[in-house]
């Protein structure tokens, strides 16, 4: 499972495979290229786009949950640029490029955002780097990192980012990678004491909610690829504790401040919030 760009379902590639980007293997499905097919993007092949079509049949609710994915994104990193002058970025599994990248909605609001893209991707970083367009009054900059060592990711970042200012830490759609809750609270834990009070947490991940999406899970894992851990809506909202959760608080994606309309937003497999840290 998932984020945004940023793995659902299909695990990352060897990360040792084709490290510097130096070709681009058509034939065989890649997971961020999967991901870019189920929210609608271009940087993905036939190969892919089966491999998306197989998953969906088996959880058909992959497409609005990964759709739901990318316009929290956005509703989130809108809201703390505008709403509550957050003007640095820290996204964590950031993904192929999609319209609407966090640094592109950062900088409508606020021209001067700085962002930090993490990945540890080849083809994300290659890509990420070329198509990046940042204003020219802020920043867009990728760091090759690994979630599980947020130690580097912190050292990393500091060349980047003022860290006696608020930062937005962006873990979307990637806490599955980590399945031990320890291991996962500690990487959360020691990116947060890194920061600055008043800066933010905002995470979303897939939730153990739907039979059929574990069942599509647990197949595309019995073909080898590492596996991915759903969690529990409690078990989402508990990476916030000690945090002053923003209203609504931790809940399913399409109810995290929707757009104004008539009807009520559809419910889909996938529960996020935003917080602020003391």
């Amino acid at each position: 499972m998932c984020s945004d760009d940023r793995q659902c379902g299909p695990e990352p590639d060897n990360p040792s495979d084709d490290r510097h980007g130096s070709s681009i293997n058509a034939d065989v499905p890649h997971s961020a290229r999967i991901w870019n097919y189920w929210i609608g993007g271009k940087d993905h092949f036939p190969v892919d786009q089966q491999a998306g079509d197989d998953y969906a049949r088996t959880f058909p609710g992959i497409i609005p949950l990964a759709r739901a994915g990318r316009d929290f994104i956005d509703r989130v990193v809108t809201h703390l640029t505008a709403d509550e002058g957050i003007r640095q970025f820290l996204d964590i599994g950031t993904g192929l490029p999609a319209d609407n990248t966090t640094h592109q909605v950062a900088q409508r609001a606020a021209p001067h955002s700085r962002v930090v893209y993490v990945d540890n991707d080849p083809l994300v970083l290659v890509l990420g780097r070329a198509l990046a367009t940042s204003r020219p009054e802020g920043a867009a900059d990728y760091l090759d990192a690994d979630l599980r060592h947020p130690e580097h990711i912190l050292t990393g970042t500091r060349q980047y980012l003022d860290f006696l200012q608020p930062i937005a830490l962006m873990l979307m759609g990637v806490m599955g990678h980590i399945p031990d809750d320890d291991t996962a609270h500690t990487i959360v834990d020691t990116m947060l004491e890194a920061l600055p009070p008043g800066s933010f947490l905002a995470l979303y991940d897939g939730t153990d909610t739907d039979p059929a999406f574990i069942d599509a899970q647990r197949s595309y894992a019995a073909t080898g690829a590492a596996p991915y851990r759903l969690r529990s809506p409690d078990q989402i909202r508990d990476f916030f504790t000690g945090l002053e959760l923003i209203d609504p608080g931790v809940v399913p994606l399409t109810h995290w401040r929707p757009a104004p309309s008539p009807l009520p937003p559809d419910t889909v497999e996938g529960y996020g919030g935003v917080a602020r840290k003391p």
